[in-house]
């Protein structure tokens, strides 16, 4: 399962944020069940990110929401947003990366 989250920071927290990501990524990327996770910057708009991770199953991601590492994670971003976050968990339909 896929989750994308789309993340649309004030321009004067973006910097903030990336600091803030470079600590805790490692803690998302590995956390159980968690497959790996990418950082996407748009390039129009450097104030938009995206999370991109692979998770083993829905649980496993609600696991990850419900943990003290994402409340942690949430708590000090969420002031920082231009806009109210949106995710979608997704299946991958096709997936050229695996070739």
């Amino acid at each position: 399962m896929i989750r994308i989250v789309k993340l649309q920071f004030q321009p004067e927290k973006i910097a903030d944020f990336l600091s803030f990501f470079d600590g805790i990524k490692e803690k998302v990327n590995t956390f159980p069940g968690c497959n790996g996770m990418q950082l996407l910057q748009d390039l129009e708009n450097p104030c938009i990110v995206f999370t991109y991770s692979n998770w083993n199953s829905p649980n496993d991601l609600e696991n990850y929401r419900t943990s003290e590492t994402f409340i942690g994670i949430w708590s000090t971003i969420k002031p920082w947003f231009a806009e109210k976050a949106a995710a979608w968990s997704v299946d991958a339909y096709f997936d050229g990366f695996e070739l």
